[in-house]
């Protein structure tokens, strides 16, 4: 059996790293969030609860039907952009909104983004051990 596996991230509001880039705000302005995540890669998409989704101002950009863990199908809001960070790495995906007060889940989408792997002797997200360096990358 595995073990439930929770990890540190950061959650920003993509559109706003847009907006100091092009000096519509500064640094300080940004929508961002740090929070513990339950890490599933059974999920497949990073889901946040509508008070979170409210707090990044995060703009709606679909709604989709989705299967919750215990079978039952809902209709979801998905919004975004949203930039996720763990330790060095990061990616950009949309959320799903869960209407009740729930923890954050980091699914499959956002971890393979992130080049991220569950460590299951430690119970940790990791950066993924064979990922190459990305300054080798650069290099060649």
């Amino acid at each position: 059996m595995m073990g439930i596996t929770y990890a540190d991230i950061e959650l920003i509001r993509a559109a706003d790293l847009i907006l100091v880039q092009e000096g519509y705000l500064t640094e300080d302005q940004i929508c961002r969030v740090s929070v513990t995540a339950l890490v599933d890669s059974g999920s497949s998409m990073l889901a946040i609860p509508r008070s979170l989704a409210r707090m990044l101002n995060l703009r709606k950009m679909d709604e989709i039907q989705t299967e919750l863990a215990n079978g039952d199908i809902m209709q979801v809001d998905v919004v975004g952009p949203v930039e996720v960070r763990f330790q060095n790495r990061k990616t950009l995906v949309n959320a799903v909104v869960i209407e009740a007060e729930t923890e954050v889940l980091l699914g499959a989408i956002p971890m393979q983004g992130m080049d991220v792997v569950i460590d299951p002797k430690r119970e940790r997200l990791i950066v993924n051990p064979d990922s190459p360096d990305q300054a080798r990358l650069l290099l060649k």
